[in-house]
């Protein structure tokens, strides 16, 4: 069996939140080995992170990301921002990249001092501050709805549910992708999950 994960996620900010979605098909090859998969990791009370790609290099990853979090805060006595756990999470991918690359696109989104942020990681440790993105063989799927119809001045319900779309209709084209969608919302002392199963294609009027 193949631990690899190809898979649609998303990220977007709107007003004082970051919304979270992703798929829950884990496939190997042409195999699909499981159909309730999590790839979205809470990692702190203020922040989580998408996975995309190999899923024992993404979970190494995500316990770094919150064994690092803990330690500064057990440290410093204050949280860490999403800018400084981006920018370690950066260099321990482009560290490890010369011999043994984790294969995986990330997103680390979440509310901190500063506000709502979303940032973009791949394999070679670039680390981009997004207002929308997506990963995964699903994503240009994903960012066609995501150009459409994002905007700045999205409404909290309105950008669950356009975030719940972009890797809903990635469902319908992407053969790596499929099951149900996991939405996560973060904002000011908030933080929400939520699970939407498929088992079978939704009529419209049933959607999200």
């Amino acid at each position: 069996m193949k631990n690899e994960s190809k898979t649609t996620t998303v990220g977007l900010v709107v007003g004082d939140y970051v919304v979270l979605a992703a798929d829950k098909r884990a496939t190997g090859g042409a195999m699909i080995y499981h159909k309730r998969v999590k790839k979205i990791h809470k990692i702190t009370d203020y922040a989580a992170m998408t996975i995309s790609g190999l899923v024992a290099d993404a979970q190494v990853l995500v316990d770094e990301a919150r064994y690092v979090a803990k330690a500064y805060e057990m440290d410093y006595g204050k949280k860490i921002k999403l800018s400084s756990l981006a920018n370690f999470m950066s260099l321990v991918l482009s560290a490890y990249l010369r011999y043994s690359p984790f294969i995986v696109q990330l997103l680390l989104g979440g509310v901190d001092e500063g506000g709502p942020s979303l940032y973009y990681l791949d394999l070679y440790g670039s680390v981009s501050k997004e207002k929308y993105a997506s990963t995964g063989s699903g994503s240009p799927v994903a960012y066609g709805v995501l150009e459409k119809e994002y905007r700045s001045d999205l409404t909290l319900e309105e950008a669950r549910k356009l975030a719940f779309k972009a890797v809903e209709t990635a469902l319908s084209r992407d053969g790596f992708s499929g099951e149900g969608v996991d939405v996560v919302t973060i904002g000011p002392n908030y933080f929400s999950e939520e699970t939407y199963i498929m088992e079978r294609r939704l009529s419209p009027s049933t959607r999200f």
